[in-house]
C-alpha cells in the first residue's frame, strides 16, 4: 500500500477542517510518500509564504529518521548536536518539532509523513493526526 493523491487530498482537507474547528491559526499541510516525495500541499489563506518549507521539513525529518516529530523534538532537547548534524546532512530540510507525523498502514509499515505548520507545534500535530485518521490510516505523532 502507498499513499495516493486521494489519501493526500483527504488528509489535507481533514487537517484543515480540524484546524478551523479548533480555532487554530491558518495552517499549511504537506503530504509526503515513503521516499519523501511531495504528493500534495495546501496553504490556507492568511498563512505566511514560508510555510511550505517548514511543513516539508517537519515531514521530511520523520521520513529520514523513521521517527515521529514528538520523538525528534525530544531528541533535539536532549542532543542538540545530533539535530544540528541531521539538519546539515539533509540540507536544512529538517525541522525537529511536533507537527511532523508518520503515516503507517494497519500493519505498521511507514507509508509517508504529514507536516503541518501554522499554529503551536502541539496543535499542528493534532491537525495532522485528524487528517491521517480521516484517510483511514494510522498516525504516529
Amino acid at each position: 500500500m502507498t499513499i495516493n493523491i486521494e489519501h493526500a487530498r483527504t488528509i489535507i482537507k481533514s487537517a484543515l477542517a480540524k484546524g478551523r474547528e479548533a480555532g487554530m491559526k491558518p495552517l499549511s499541510v504537506v503530504v509526503l510518500d515513503a521516499g519523501a516525495h511531495t504528493i500534495a500541499f495546501e496553504r490556507e489563506d492568511g498563512a505566511s509564504p514560508g510555510r511550505f518549507a517548514i511543513a516539508h521539513g517537519k515531514a521530511n525529518g520523520c521520513i529520514m529518521l523513521g521517527l515521529p516529530g514528538s520523538t525528534i523534538q525530544a531528541r533535539a532537547d536532549a542532543q542538540a548536536y545530533f539535530v544540528q548534524a541531521m539538519n546539515g546532512l539533509y540540507g536544512g530540510d529538517f525541522v525537529p518539532v511536533k507537527g511532523g507525523v508518520l503515516v503507517r498502514d494497519a500493519k505498521g509499515t511507514i507509508l509517508g509523513a504529514v507536516g503541518v505548520t501554522g499554529d503551536s507545534s502541539d496543535n499542528d500535530a493534532v491537525a495532522a493526526t485528524a487528517g491521517i485518521e480521516a484517510a483511514g490510516l494510522v498516525a504516529e505523532s
